[in-house]
Formats: C-alpha cells, sequence, structure tokens
C-alpha cells in the first residue's frame, strides 16, 4: 500500500494555496508535514482526503485514485483527525464504537464490539473504556480521536497537530503511539505539526512546506540548519542530546535578537 501525491495544486478562488505537491509514502512511514503558519500544511490534508478538492493533481493510495472514491469510500481508506473535534458526552467505548460507522450499517455487531475492544487494548484505554469523555484529560482525549480513526481500519491517519496544547508528557505519548501503530499496522500516518523536536524524534519522513511549495522532502538528513532557517527564517543548530536530534533556535535570521 502507498499512498502516492502527484502535482497536486490547490487555489482558495484566485489565490493560489498549494503548488505542484508532489510525494510518495510507503506503509509504515509516519510522515510529518512541517512549515509556517499559512504555507498550506491543513489544507493539504485536506485535500488528500477531497475535503477541499484540488484544481490539479491526483492522488491515489494503492493506485487507485481517490477522485473516484464516494464519501464513505474515501473514510474506510483513510482516518482523519481535524484540529479541533466536535466531542460528545458519551463513553470511551462508544467513541470508539463511531468509528465503525465508515465500514458497516449502523447496525453494532459482535464483530463491531470486539474490533473496537482491541483498538482499546492496542492504544492502551482499555481501562478508561467506560470513562465519559468529559472526564479526560487532554492527551486521554487525543487518544480517543486516534483510536476512532484506527476503528475504520484505514490504510491512512491523517492527523491535523495531534500533539497541540498537549503537556510535554502527553506530547511523547502521542507521538510514541503513532510511531508504534503506523510500524505495527504498517499504516501511512501524515501529521501536521509545529514541533520540530517531536518530528525529529518519531517520524520517518519529513516534508517542508514553503508558500504552498515543498521546499524539502526526506529523512532526518533534510532537516539541516540551512533548511530550517530557509522555511522558519531562525537561525538555529541541529545537534544531538543522547543520540536523539533537536533543533535549538539561536536568533532570528537576519537579526541581532536572540531567541529566549
Amino acid at each position: 500500500m502507498m499512498l502516492r501525491v502527484s502535482n497536486l495544486s490547490f487555489s482558495y478562488g484566485s489565490q493560489p494555496v498549494l503548488r505542484d505537491i508532489d510525494f510518495s509514502l510507503a506503509p509504515g512511514t509516519l510522515a510529518v508535514i512541517l512549515g509556517t503558519n499559512g504555507s498550506g500544511k491543513s489544507t493539504l490534508l485536506k485535500n488528500i482526503n477531497r475535503l477541499l478538492k484540488p484544481c490539479n493533481g491526483v492522488v491515489t493510495v494503492d493506485g487507485i485514485d481517490v477522485a473516484t472514491m464516494n464519501r464513505h469510500e474515501i473514510a474506510r481508506q483513510m482516518g482523519y483527525m481535524p484540529q479541533k473535534s466536535n466531542g460528545v458526552q458519551c463513553s470511551v467505548f462508544e467513541a470508539v464504537l463511531l468509528g465503525r460507522k465508515a465500514r458497516l450499517r449502523w447496525d453494532v455487531s459482535r464483530d463491531d464490539l470486539q474490533a473496537v475492544e482491541r483498538i482499546l487494548d492496542m492504544i492502551g484505554l482499555e481501562r478508561l473504556a467506560m470513562r465519559q469523555t468529559t472526564e479526560l484529560s487532554g492527551g486521554e482525549l487525543q487518544k480517543v480521536v486516534i483510536a476512532r480513526a484506527l476503528a475504520q481500519e484505514p490504510k491512512v491517519l491523517l492527523l491535523d497537530e495531534p500533539i497541540n496544547h498537549l503537556d510535554m508528557c502527553s506530547q511523547l505519548e502521542v507521538m510514541k503511539l503513532l510511531q508504534t501503530i503506523t510500524e505495527t499496522l504498517s499504516l501511512v500516518s501524515l501529521v501536521v505539526t509545529h514541533d520540530l523536536n517531536s518530528a525529529l524524534r518519531f517520524a520517518h519522513q519529513f516534508i517542508l512546506l514553503q508558500d504552498g511549495s515543498i521546499f524539502a522532502d526526506g529523512g532526518q538528513e533534510v532537516m539541516t540548519a540551512e533548511v530550517i532557517k530557509s522555511v522558519f527564517h531562525v537561525d538555529a543548530v541541529v545537534d544531538k542530546v543522547a543520540d536523539v536530534p533537536v533543533v535549538v533556535p539561536l536568533i532570528l535570521a537576519d537579526s541581532e535578537t536572540a531567541v529566549s
């Protein structure tokens, strides 16, 4: 299974937002989309699952053009986690069960219940199954949203800022979870994030956007100080701490002001 985006472009009216986006992701790949605000990161996710329709280009999953799929078929192929999820007051089990709606009619079968139990166990939420979603911490709630996306049994996960507003511990837990399920289930996971250090620690592939175009695409080798300066306009050092790459911002590019 492979996700392939070929020559994708998108505009809001006469304003170009994405220009000739081209990349491919193999099974078991956790990829991150990085870039400044307004660079087109969230818009790219919505073009991939056709919440927005590209002006040009093709998106394929397993060689099948997503444009030929209806919404139900797309939901079976792609689990999507927006920046803001509309929460409903229900149990964790019920929230994850809602994800099965993408696969079956809305009559709950034994297979549905067993699938939810497996996912809760995989994510580590089994002890919270009967807890109300309104009683969860931010990190726990993000795991529930991921579990609900997995309940669709998708081939692709699209996640828009899944660690935004989480504390450090929860950020690590969620990113490690995404890395683990991506590798274990041979998924393609595409994550929008602003956290370069979490990305460097857990991701396999890095897609950096600048003004709606891909500036760099590849493994950790593309995350250089020069690329970071060009994309984020910050002078930085990229070094290893405990064998983990980290980005340390120094000063704003072309400025004498140190970043404190």
